[in-house]
């Protein structure tokens, strides 16, 4: 069920999930659309930003944004939180996510192979396929853009 205010589309009742079915190539698209949407509350000038960003919010970790790559119709950019650990500093969960600007989609590129978090490693590790594979990193990155939402976080242009 999609709730309307004005023309504006509320994301935050669309799951994913239910939209197509999981897994499918539909299914993937609605997701990349979520993502974007997501990543547009989070970034609302993600077409403008250009650098490294940190976002506090009292009760949480601090957020780490670093735009790697700006084309035309793209943006790539790195999303990690940073943890202390015995042996240095971690980033985890550790996502490289392209956005097509022109689509209004956002996919997850690439995401660290350690996951410190047994959520976080149960999805990695459920399914093999390459179409399960991209499913898997985006329900990962649409529930995470959830969180971030919900705690406050938002990185604007300095």
């Amino acid at each position: 069920m999609c709730c309307y205010i004005g023309s504006m589309l509320l994301d935050s009742y669309l799951v994913p999930e239910t939209a197509a079915k999981p897994g499918s190539f539909v299914g993937l698209m609605a997701l990349y659309e979520s993502n974007y949407l997501r990543l547009r509350r989070l970034i609302p000038e993600i077409d403008r930003v250009d650098g490294c960003f940190r976002s506090r919010v009292a009760g949480d970790c601090d957020l780490h944004v670093a735009i790697l790559e700006r084309c035309r119709y793209t943006v790539t950019l790195s999303l990690t939180y940073h943890f202390e650990t015995d042996d240095g500093l971690c980033a985890d969960p550790d996502m490289a996510v392209r956005v097509y600007l022109d689509g209004q989609l956002a996919e997850v590129m690439a995401m660290g192979n350690t996951q410190r978090h047994a959520q976080l490693r149960k999805l990695v590790l459920e399914h093999r396929e390459e179409l399960d594979r991209r499913w898997r990193l985006n329900v990962v990155l649409n529930k995470w853009l959830d969180y971030l939402a919900e705690q406050g976080h938002m990185i604007l242009d300095r």
